[in-house]
């Protein structure tokens, strides 16, 4: 297993780390915990030693099964990492309460990796004001948590912000080769590493995105060494990097843990060829973009109810990724049926304010079109 060093903190992590926030399900949404646990025994016989969690994964079951799950194992054997819901957070009262109840849930005395989960301008701004950020810093003092992060979700300059407040341990972002202009990103990665703070990686497959593509791309992947995974060459960029020290990735079967083992047991990093040929890849897709929305929602709120930028953003992937499944999700479940683009009344006032100066109107006709006749007739 591939390991790397965290020389800020003097330990040794596993470059995969397991994600526990995809486990396998029963038909009644449980996670079915006999999976489960076969999974991570699976893992970590073979090396890995970063189990992540959170307090909502699973609707609050993930923590419990995975504190049953490594109570069975030397505490000392593996690293631990949770995080602190600061949307359910008012208080420094409201941030005791539920560390205690996440040490019940995972059957310990302290967390390895304690993170303020999902991190924004105005989630951070609120949890400076309320003292919730010093609170878990006590936690580090008092051996209760051994290091203090955060995970992060906004623009750079946010990022920036954050990680000049104080002397972090470590921070997690999204990062993959599809988003290296979104969030932290590049720069954030660059700023990350000449402050000496070691990286946990999130969403390397873009949420599978990266695993599967149209067949033409797939082939270019296959082309390069036909037993790899397409996943693989995701997880070997994002590890290419050398201040990454933890790749996480949301496992939901056991033929992904076993993709994954393969790909870290006998880990490389990306060939000059390999690299060239994927910034390539990138380029294509990004080449079957639609339109230019960025999702500055300029144009929002619309006064109808169409969720502009969602609606680009669904329409955008469907034509870059061509991964049907995935678009088939995000077209049901992250919009609501008030928001989908047959809902625009063609008052143009979205076109008055976008900075792109999109044919909005028209292209959420498109849009409309695409995803129900193309996608679902």
């Amino acid at each position: 297993m591939e390991k790397r060093k965290l020389e800020k903190l003097g330990i040794e992590t596993s470059l995969l780390g397991f994600g526990c926030m995809r486990f396998p399900t029963l038909p009644d949404g449980k996670i079915d915990e006999a999976e489960a646990e076969r999974m991570l025994d699976k893992a970590i016989a073979s090396g890995v030693n970063y189990i992540d969690t959170a307090y909502p994964y699973h609707n609050g079951e993930s923590e419990p099964l995975v504190g049953k799950v490594l109570k069975k194992y030397d505490r000392s054997s593996f690293f631990l990492a949770t995080k602190l819901p600061l949307w359910a957070v008012n208080s420094v009262d409201d941030a005791k309460r539920i560390f205690e109840e996440q040490l019940q849930r995972l059957q310990t005395d302290y967390i390895d990796f304690y993170l303020l989960h999902a991190v924004n301008k105005e989630k951070w701004d609120a949890m400076k004001e309320l003292g919730v950020v010093e609170y878990c810093a006590k936690l580090k003092e008092e051996g209760k948590i051994r290091y203090y992060g955060f995970s992060f979700h906004d623009d750079y300059e946010v990022f920036d912000e954050i990680l000049h407040y104080r002397d972090w341990d470590f921070c997690q972002i999204q990062y993959n080769y599809m988003d290296t202009q979104e969030q932290a990103g590049d720069k954030g990665y660059a700023l990350a590493e000449s402050l000496g703070v070691p990286l946990v990686i999130m969403e390397p497959i873009k949420g599978g995105s990266l695993a599967n593509f149209s067949e033409d791309i797939n082939d270019r992947f296959h082309k390069m060494d036909p037993d790899r995974s397409v996943a693989s060459y995701a997880l070997r960029w994002v590890g290419s990097h050398p201040n990454v020290k933890v790749i996480l990735s949301g496992m939901s079967t056991m033929d992904q843990v076993e993709d994954n083992l393969k790909t870290f047991q006998d880990f490389s990093t990306l060939s000059e060829a390999e690299e060239k040929e994927i910034e390539s890849i990138v380029t294509e897709l990004r080449s079957r973009v639609q339109n230019g929305c960025t999702g500055c929602r300029y144009c929002m709120p619309c006064p109808a109810g169409v969720n502009i930028p969602g609606n680009f953003k669904v329409w955008n992937n469907y034509h870059m990724y061509r991964t049907y499944d995935h678009v088939k999700w995000s077209w049901e479940k992250e919009l609501k049926e008030e928001e989908k683009a047959k809902n625009c009344i063609k008052c143009g006032k979205c076109e008055t304010l976008c900075p792109q100066k999109l044919s909005i109107r028209d292209n959420l006709v498109q849009v409309q079109k695409d995803l129900d006749e193309r996608i679902f007739k």
